[in-house]
Formats: structure tokens, C-alpha cells, sequence
């Protein structure tokens, strides 16, 4: 009978089934190794994936900042397409007036071209803020003199100097008016 000694053990032997009592099982190590090895990958693939995410949501945010920039630098551009030619109107206007003494033409053609520019502002939003005849109001109206006026009641706007617009629900510029006082 031979006694196996340490020393004479050989991991070959070890897999035939020779272990000493309390040691581990030979293909143990090998599945822990395996287990830590694809915790490992799994940790490197999150990590991959949290830094392409976080790659992907920063070109996000520069794409939208650029393209916000771009919409703000560009806004007034159908406003723009629309209104030349207004301008265009304006100008064979001026060349008419130089060939001609006709003042009830060029007058005309200049009130045309005031309804197209109204026309068009009012496609746009933008309406003219009624202010003769009406109760003076410093949200709409901006008065520049005080007249007064036999028969109308003070407060009351007798004239106006220049229109006042309003976008929506927004005031682009008051009207400058002239409001009747106490005599």
C-alpha cells in the first residue's frame, strides 16, 4: 500500500478524484475566475454605455443650442420674404413720381401700398391699436399733448399722432395721441 504524499500529488491527480479532505473542488476556482471576469465585463459594458450616453446627450444639447441660436438669428425672415415687396412697390412708386406730375396717381399708388403693408401686418399678428374717439388708456396709448376740446369729455382721445401696434396680446409701440382736457 503506498501512501500519496503532497509532494507526489499532481494536479492530474487531483482530477481523478484524489483531493484532500476540506479542499475545494478543482473546477470551483475556474467559475468564480469566470464569474469575476464577467462581472468585469459587464461593469466595463456599463460603463461604455453610460459614457456614450452621456457623448450622445451632449451633442444633443449643442445640436439644440445651435439650432435655437439659428431660429433667433433667422426669426425676421418671412417677415422679411413678405415686406420686399412692399418695398418694391415703393420704389417703382418713387420712379413714377420722377416721370410724372400726376400727384392723384402717386398718391394712389402710395394708399395701395400702405393697404398692402397693413394687409401684411396683419397676417403677421400685428394690428393697429384703435385710439380716436376712445377713453385714453396708458397701456395702449402714450400721450404726447393735452388739447382742449368744446363738447368732449376729458380723457378722450381727439387725434392721433402716430398709430400704435400691438402683436397678439403684446404692445409693439403705443399710439402717440392727443387727449382732450378740461377747458
Amino acid at each position: 500500500m503506498s501512501v500519496e504524499r503532497d509532494e507526489d500529488r499532481t494536479p492530474e491527480s487531483d482530477a481523478e478524484g484524489g483531493q484532500h479532505p476540506g479542499s475545494r473542488p478543482r473546477g470551483e476556482p475556474e467559475a468564480r475566475a469566470d464569474d469575476s471576469t464577467s462581472a468585469e465585463a459587464r461593469l466595463q459594458d456599463a460603463e461604455d454605455r453610460l459614457l456614450r450616453t452621456q457623448a450622445e446627450l451632449d451633442n444633443f444639447r449643442k445640436r439644440s443650442r445651435r439650432e435655437y441660436e439659428d431660429a433667433q438669428r433667422y426669426r425676421e425672415m418671412d417677415l422679411l420674404r413678405d415686406i420686399l415687396p412692399v418695398l418694391d412697390n415703393v420704389l417703382r412708386a418713387l420712379e413714377a413720381a420722377e416721370r410724372t406730375a400726376d400727384v392723384e396717381s402717386l398718391k394712389a399708388g402710395f394708399r395701395m401700398t400702405a393697404q398692402q403693408i397693413e394687409k401684411l401686418l396683419d397676417s403677421h399678428g400685428c394690428r393697429s391699436i384703435e385710439a380716436e374717439g376712445q377713453a385714453f388708456d396708458p397701456t395702449v396709448h402714450d400721450a404726447i399733448l393735452q388739447q382742449a376740446v368744446p363738447g368732449m369729455n376729458p380723457g378722450t382721445i381727439v387725434g392721433v399722432a402716430s398709430r400704435g401696434y400691438r402683436l397678439h396680446d403684446r404692445v409693439v409701440r403705443p399710439a402717440q395721441v392727443i387727449v382732450a382736457k378740461e377747458e
